[in-house]
């Protein structure tokens, strides 16, 4: 299906914008998925400005592109309306990543910061109706799903975009907020023509991710060679872990072929349990230790995975990248690029979670917490 796509929309007989000078703003763009879409972006010729606060992103993940002045990068709060309208304005594209956010401790646990992420989304959105902004992408969450549905872990479970809601349960108000955010998409889309697309990310992994999410946490006790080698959970919570790379490409192909502020997932269908994944991790590293399972700490829900049929169908994008590949080439560039005193700082002062999404407006990029 993906490939009869791709081949209709090289043929013509699907539009495709080209983005050579498109002028394109990336909220959240320092940081890990941020960067991987800004470097996305440059290469297809177009013209990005990122902000940023940098609560989590690094300059160093943009390090090539402000060397060569490849982006107009803007390290600001996007709390301040005025910041806000000077970030968008003249912008023909809007991908909006910044939030505040973090792991999974931090989604269940700092629910008041969480909730600013409805002040923010708000702000973003307004001030792009009110510029013209052609379109705007917003990077939203498997969170938005039901805990309801989510609770056995043996059950064969695929989240299609209408399971959402209503009746609405999302996870958390990280989560709701992300509902808030496509609920209000498209208001905007009914009311005033905004275009838009909600692409809802399903447990993003890889290269520049940080350690206050599991997988990374997990190759961080790895790369320590930690014994016990710690697990939150029984460990037999199920998720959808979706490449970084797979990520930015389904997020591009929405921004080209969506308009009418639909929301569609973007994850594998690949359900990996959380154990499993420990298992290989300690595996492919060489690392032998007894896992240690910690049921009392924050876990989520026990069952995530997406269904991804309307993403091929209206994006022509499958994954190409399988757990079990991204997995290793992520251990590759951590065990690769770290030093072990600098992993053992950082696992040492990350309180379960927490990476502030309010890098927004920066020019950092933000993860997503699934």
């Amino acid at each position: 299906m993906a490939q009869e796509f791709r081949e209709a929309v090289q043929g013509g007989e699907v539009g495709a914008m080209r983005w050579d000078h498109t002028r394109v703003l990336v909220t959240g763009g320092a940081s890990f998925i941020g960067s991987a879409l800004v470097d996305a972006l440059v290469e297809r010729g177009a013209r990005v400005r990122v902000t940023d606060n940098l609560s989590s992103g690094k300059l160093e993940n943009l390090r090539q592109h402000l060397k060569f002045c490849d982006i107009e990068f803007q390290q600001n709060d996007l709390f301040e309306p005025s910041v806000v309208r000077e970030a968008v304005a003249g912008m023909d594209i809007v991908f909006h990543l910044a939030a505040d956010h973090g792991g999974r401790g931090y989604v269940s646990r700092h629910q008041a910061d969480c909730a600013g992420n409805l002040i923010l989304d708000g702000q973003v959105f307004r001030a792009c109706a009110r510029a013209g902004v052609r379109k705007v992408v917003y990077a939203s969450s498997g969170c938005v799903y039901p805990n309801y549905l989510q609770t056995d872990p043996h059950q064969v479970l695929r989240l299609s975009e209408d399971k959402a809601g209503p009746p609405f349960d999302a996870d958390n108000m990280y989560g709701w907020a992300n509902v808030m955010a496509e609920q209000t998409l498209q208001a905007y889309h009914r009311e005033f023509g905004l275009r838009s697309v909600s692409c809802r990310y399903f447990t993003v992994y890889g290269e520049r991710a940080r350690e206050q999410h599991s997988m990374i946490a997990m190759i961080a006790r790895a790369f320590l060679k930690q014994d016990p080698f710690v697990v939150w959970g029984n460990g037999e919570q199920v998720r959808d872990w979706t490449y970084v790379a797979d990520i930015v490409e389904g997020t591009i192909r929405a921004a080209e072929l969506v308009d009418d502020a639909a929301c569609i997932n973007l994850g594998t269908t690949e359900g990996t349990r959380v154990r499993d994944a420990a298992e290989e991790i300690l595996r492919y590293s060489g690392h032998r230790a007894r896992i240690e399972l910690h049921p009392e700490m924050p876990t989520g829900p026990m069952n995530r995975v997406a269904d991804t049929r309307l993403a091929r169908e209206r994006l022509g994008w499958e994954p190409r990248v399988k757990f079990i590949d991204g997995l290793h080439r992520t251990m590759d560039w951590y065990f690769r690029t770290k030093r072990r005193d600098q992993v053992e700082a950082i696992l040492g002062q990350v309180s379960p979670g927490r990476v502030s999404r309010i890098c927004i407006e920066t020019k950092d990029a933000a993860a997503t917490v699934n």
